[in-house]
């Protein structure tokens, strides 16, 4: 089977299994580094005919990451296009035993079982109230429905642009002024590196009232292998 993954946690996730079997990826799927495959641009802005030229028997998208337009494209080419919708950790753990059972009928990695164990158990009570913003100028945070506020919650950290009180328009991803971030009543800031690349120098002097803390964007946006470390780094 030839497949190409626009989805950089979906890469990661088959090539813990068969790396052999990509032939395409996005530039933006970074994990493993040692992956060599063609690249067909970004999630947002694939090249389809790269895509066509590798001829492949499956292209593996998702609702958020990839756009309707592209999937109707390649789908119109001849192409079988797997669409996945993950708004929860749950979600993305019934994905992949679907992918893997009776999409691709591959063995289950041993990441899979153990991300369900971890993850799918009954929510936490919550212990620690962030924020989460995903670019700066303008600022955009993590809001209502999405998988990195779920992963938070099941770590119990609730995220406070969740809170229709903070959100009333329930937005995945609201614009914010940087004040409302800074007063919205969080423990913390968490500052990912992706998809803006926050650093020590690039944020966490915007904030004068709450504590700041860099973190791994893949860490809590990725889902796939790296549930597993997740879950290792926030017991840590």
């Amino acid at each position: 089977m030839r497949i190409v993954s626009l989805v950089p946690s979906i890469t990661e996730a088959l090539a813990s299994v068969r790396p052999d079997a990509l032939v395409g990826a996005t530039d933006w799927c970074t994990h493993p580094a040692d992956l060599e495959v063609t690249r067909v641009r970004g999630t947002k802005n694939p090249n389809l005919a790269r895509v066509r030229e590798l001829q492949p028997d499956l292209v593996i998208a998702n609702k958020e990451e990839n756009r309707e337009l592209d999937v109707r494209r390649l789908r119109e080419a001849g192409i079988r296009v797997e669409v996945t919708e993950i708004e929860t950790v749950p979600e993305a753990v019934a994905t992949y035993e679907r992918l893997f059972d009776d999409v691709l009928g591959w063995d289950h990695p041993d990441w899979l079982a153990e991300a369900r164990e971890l993850w799918c158990g009954p929510l936490p009570p919550v212990t620690r109230r962030v924020a989460v913003p995903i670019w700066r100028d303008p600022w955009m945070v993590v809001g209502s429905r999405t998988f990195t506020g779920d992963l938070l919650r099941r770590l119990g950290w609730e995220n406070v642009f969740g809170d229709t009180a903070l959100n009333p328009a329930g937005d995945r991803y609201p614009h914010v002024d940087l004040a409302e971030v800074d007063e919205a009543g969080a423990d913390v800031v968490l500052l990912p590196d992706e998809p803006y690349v926050f650093t020590a120098e690039d944020g966490p002097e915007a904030f004068t009232r709450t504590p700041t803390d860099l973190v791994s964007g893949r860490l809590i946006t990725w889902y796939g292998p790296s549930l597993v470390d997740a879950h290792r780094w926030a017991a840590g």
